[in-house]
């Protein structure tokens, strides 16, 4: 099923799609870790950091990739061109990983610092790569992302399960994973340099040249280096503020720092009535999308903890324990048996023009995280009467969690690449991925209500995250039609 579907798209997608598998390997394999890793005893080889400080800087962590992510695609509309980032971002990814193998917090804090960084300039600029092999009204389009998200969830599984193994057996340890994250890393980019050539010209050109590339660097270079030092003095304790507080101040500069440059582009960046209108629409699915990550990012950090807490993971006829990291692999795992499906479900649609609009897919997105929620209530339940949950309470969550994923992330990504204006495409990619930032860090922030010492709050905290949820995919129905004719491409077909 896979290699007809694939084997139908352009062929620049497949270089790209194997890239994302090993990218997200290291990328997923890392995360899936991060915070059991902090939490987990010095002498154990963790860092004896309490919950409420670890969740809080999985947030700052999380979003700061995505908010990275828009310096990233500037740099490539303006400098270097999207394909030259992808493998700069790489590399800088992989030396992270590596960073982060060393003992020590300060280098702990130093690769993760590096990762965010690489990813920032990696992932829209990939994406961006995926949108350039599609002509605009190409009807593969939706088709390919799914196609190309199944890629990124390959690696996804993959690399909780290799990294997370390591990390929390007693034989290797939590370096050890980090270690493997980077070689999953390098294997991505050998892998990128030599299917290149299939990507013809899509991302050498600069789209808009800044005038002074020389200035541009030095300011660059010198905000990533401040930024490093900056978050490594915070996280060892050499400026005096708590993870929280840096993470509430966080969601505020990143949320100033989205709505300001939006305004930028639209008021000042010279777009017509037609690309102002497109702007409108990025700007609801940017919102929806932050309320979706805010709840769905749960996953790496309060539904972690709670996997390693309150689940039983003793598989009694087998005498072996499942490590709590491999939790982490249940998402991609559904995307990848799902995607193929919901890439069809779009064609077939589309052929009889009954396809659901962007917000429509949106709202399904976030009804779906809403009802995986619904499930953990019962769980949280569970728990605060004194027992474990059992692990299918965390499967049905996931599943439910993966079908909305499926509605939003994939349709995003090619939304937004189709309704930017032609030379901003990078820079409105970036918006999209600030706006997960903003999900992330709020996220994080929610994370931090989980307290293990207060266990019958748990059900109230996940039933505010369904009311969140479901009251947003309400609001997007009820306008999806007005919302509808901000997209120029469908009030030229209903013409």
């Amino acid at each position: 099923m896979f290699l007809s579907s694939i084997s139908s798209q352009p062929a620049g997608l497949r270089p790209l799609f194997f890239t994302e598998v090993w990218e997200r390997m290291s990328y997923y394999g890392m995360r899936a870790m991060l915070v059991l890793f902090m939490v987990d005893a010095i002498e154990n080889g963790g860092l004896g950091i309490t919950d409420k400080n670890a969740v809080a800087i999985y947030g700052i962590y999380t979003a700061a990739v995505y908010l990275l992510a828009l310096p990233g695609g500037w740099i490539a509309d303006r400098l270097i061109g999207a394909r030259r980032s992808v493998f700069w971002g790489g590399a800088i990814i992989a030396s992270g990983h590596f960073t982060m193998a060393a003992p020590g917090s300060y280098s702990f804090f130093i690769g993760l610092m590096l990762i965010a960084i690489g990813t920032g300039l990696l992932k829209p600029n990939i994406a961006g790569l995926v949108s350039a092999l599609y002509s605009e009204n190409d009807r593969r389009r939706d088709a390919g992302f799914t196609l190309f998200y199944m890629g990124v969830n390959l690696g996804a599984i993959l690399g909780p399960l290799v990294c997370g193994g390591l990390g929390q057996s007693e034989l290797f340890g939590w370096h050890w994973g980090f270690g493997a994250a980077g070689v999953g890393m390098v294997l991505g980019l050998i892998q990128y340099k030599r299917g290149e050539h299939k990507l013809g010209d899509a991302g050498l050109a600069v789209s808009a040249p800044y005038e002074n590339p020389q200035k541009a660097w030095t300011i660059i270079l010198s905000g990533g280096a401040l930024l490093i030092a900056i978050f490594s003095a915070i996280a060892l304790g050499w400026i005096n503020i708590s993870p929280q507080v840096l993470a509430v101040y966080t969601a505020q500069f990143i949320s100033a720092v989205f709505f300001l440059y939006f305004g930028y582009i639209l008021f000042f960046g010279g777009l017509d009535p037609k690309e102002k209108k497109s702007c409108y629409l990025i700007l609801t699915l940017c919102i929806a999308s932050a309320i979706f990550w805010s709840g769905f990012e749960q996953a790496g950090s309060s539904l972690n903890l709670f996997a390693d807490r309150y689940v039983d993971n003793t598989i009694d006829s087998l005498s072996f324990t499942i490590p709590s990291s491999w939790y982490q692999s249940l998402n991609p795992t559904f995307i990848v048996l799902l995607a193929p499906l919901y890439s069809m479900l779009w064609i077939w649609l589309s052929k009889r023009f009954l396809e659901p609009s962007s917000p429509v897919k949106f709202a399904f997105g976030l009804l779906l995280l809403a009802a995986g929620f619904a499930v953990m209530i019962v769980a949280a339940k569970i728990v605060t009467g004194g027992g474990l949950a059992a692990p299918y309470w965390l499967v049905l969550t996931y599943l439910l969690h993966t079908m909305g994923e499926l509605c939003l992330s994939p349709v995003g990504l090619s939304a937004i690449s189709r309704l930017s204006p032609k030379s901003y495409v990078g820079q409105m990619m970036g918006l999209w991925f600030c706006a997960s930032a903003i999900g992330n860090i709020l996220a994080g922030l929610l994370a931090g209500h989980f307290d293990s010492e207060s266990l019958q709050d748990f059900p109230d905290i996940y039933m505010q995250i369904v009311i969140l949820c479901g009251v947003a995919g309400i609001l997007l129905l009820v306008f999806s039609k007005s919302l509808k004719r901000l997209d120029p491409s469908s009030t030229k077909s209903e013409s």
